[in-house]
């Protein structure tokens, strides 16, 4: 089903631009850079096996931010774990620092609240006394409101290479697309196998990497005071060999969330980017995240979908949030979400589902990925709740094409996302898409024996019900993080003004 961009009922507005018109300076991107090649790494071994090639070949500068790290966490894991692993990640780099002394090895890591550790056996904290007296550097960050947490996950190899996405070095994180329901190598120090789980990051190098070195520095200086020039070109290629280009000769946006904080004014370009490209979607709508509780991004996916010609939406989350708060907190609102957009659903054009194993073991839906039409893709760690708008630190890569190569590997990476799900091939995926009308069809058609799976609003007890009309655990801003009953009206304030949104561009003409 097609359709034509949505026009704002705000009589000043004007109609949408086409989808790569939605990256505004300022608005809905920090900033735009080449690249000579880029890619998208689905699930994570594959990204662990591009992490290893890449800093093997570091040179000046590795410098990692993440919301959780463990040095324990092997790259090539093989079904039986023990101690001193030689594939241990954090071992790797102790090595690698020791054996280079002009690569500068930084680890800025959040410093979780307590009950965050403890699930993870204390993880990153104890990292601390691994990298004791080695030439790594690691630090805690906690410059965040109380409550919000760092979130980017950005890994930077002398400037010349950068990783972007949902994706965390972790014991509990290595999977491959195939996703089985009886894998060894999903196993962590305990000897314990964690389940099933989905994660996309994207690789990119040239001036679009020394971009998030920027960032990264940034976030040192703001940590820790120190302030970082960036490295010395020493020149090489850390990017892996074994890794095919997606996308070459490519200008990549990177959009950010900051909280205010201090002196920090308030980033919130990934909330505005979100919105931009929900409204200038014209066929489909593919969303992929852990979380989605926001009732803005709700309204303004339910207003497409009451269009007769309007694109269609897909959403894949996971069944049921793996840790009980979020099942509190985040499964709780979803619900209410869900069944707004399928009221909201009169043509037919939504879907949202969970994925499963062949077996029916649930797969948790990690990643942060957006695809609108066949022209803009968004890879990150921004969640689409109320936090990842405006109270935790986000970080996200967008890449938009008009040209008709760039088009087709959008395309291809959406339908191979989609088709993995469902233990098939991006080329089945397209060719389903043009024999029954899109993606809603293609996944209708395909999706023989239930491995994608209509997510179902769970039953909810009163307490559960308060959680969800007030969004705990899940404020927009600092301004509302301790006030849960502002918090509401303000959301749906923000709501009700979701038609006068307008993004402005340069010359001060509403675009969006």
């Amino acid at each position: 089903m097609g359709g034509r961009p949505r026009a704002c009922k705000d009589p000043e507005a004007v109609t949408l631009v086409p989808n790569s018109g939605v990256l505004i300076p300022g608005q809905t991107r920090w900033r735009t850079a080449h690249a000579d090649r880029a890619a998208f790494l689905i699930d994570t071994e594959a990204y662990f096996s591009a992490v290893f090639a890449a800093i093997t070949h570091a040179r000046r500068s590795i410098l990692l931010l993440g919301w959780g790290f463990d040095p324990r966490t092997r790259l090539f894991p093989d079904g039986h774990d023990g101690p001193d692993d030689p594939d241990e990640v954090g071992r790797i780099l102790v090595e690698l620092a020791r054996a280079r002394p002009d690569l500068d090895v930084r680890l800025l890591i959040w410093r979780s609240a307590l009950p965050i550790a403890a699930q993870q056996e204390f993880f990153p904290h104890r990292a601390r006394l691994w990298f004791k007296d080695t030439p790594v550097h690691f630090r805690l960050d906690d410059q965040v409101p109380f409550g919000a947490c760092h979130h980017q996950k950005v890994l930077v190899i002398d400037d010349r290479l950068a990783f972007c996405g949902g994706g965390d070095i972790g014991v509990d994180r290595w999977d491959t697309a195939g996703h089985r329901d009886l894998e060894p190598r999903r196993i962590m120090p305990d000897q314990d196998h964690h389940a099933p789980r989905h994660e996309v990051m994207m690789m990119v190098d040239g001036p679009a990497a020394a971009a998030l070195g920027d960032l990264a520095r940034e976030r040192w200086r703001c940590a820790t005071g120190e302030t970082l020039a960036p490295p010395p070109d020493a020149g090489g290629d850390p990017w892996p060999a074994h890794v095919p280009a997606a996308l070459t000769d490519v200008e990549v946006a990177i959009a950010r969330t900051v909280p205010t904080w201090k002196r920090q004014a308030e980033v919130d370009e990934i909330r505005k980017l979100t919105l931009a490209s929900i409204a200038a979607a014209r066929e489909t709508i593919y969303l992929e995240n852990q979380y989605f509780t926001s009732p803005l991004i709700t309204e303004a996916l339910a207003a497409r979908l009451a269009e007769p010609d309007g694109p269609q939406v897909v959403l894949i989350s996971t069944g049921q949030a793996p840790s009980w708060f979020d099942q509190l907190t985040m499964d709780r609102a979803r619900g209410a979400m869900i069944w707004r957009l399928r009221a909201a659903d009169i043509f037919g054009r939504f879907r949202a589902f969970w994925p499963a194993t062949a077996g029916g073991t649930t797969v948790i839906v990690h990643s942060k990925t957006s695809v609108f039409d066949d022209r803009l893709a968004r890879v990150g760690s921004a969640n689409l709740n109320n936090r990842s708008g405006g109270f935790d630190t986000e970080c996200e890569l967008a890449v938009a094409c008009d040209d008709e190569a760039g088009r087709l590997a959008i395309c291809a990476f959406r339908d191979r996302l989609v088709g993995h799900f469902m233990g098939c091939t991006g080329d089945a995926v397209a060719k389903a898409r043009a024999d029954h009308g899109g993606l809603v069809g293609a996944i209708d058609a395909l999706n023989r024996e239930g491995r994608l799976r209509p997510i179902e609003p769970p039953v909810i007890t009163a307490f559960g019900e308060l959680v969800a009309k007030y969004h705990l655990g899940d404020p927009q801003d600092p301004k509302d993080s301790w006030n849960p009953a502002r918090r509401r009206e303000r959301l749906y304030e923000a709501v009700r003004k979701l038609d006068l949104l307008a993004v402005t561009s340069p010359e001060g003409q509403p675009t969006a």
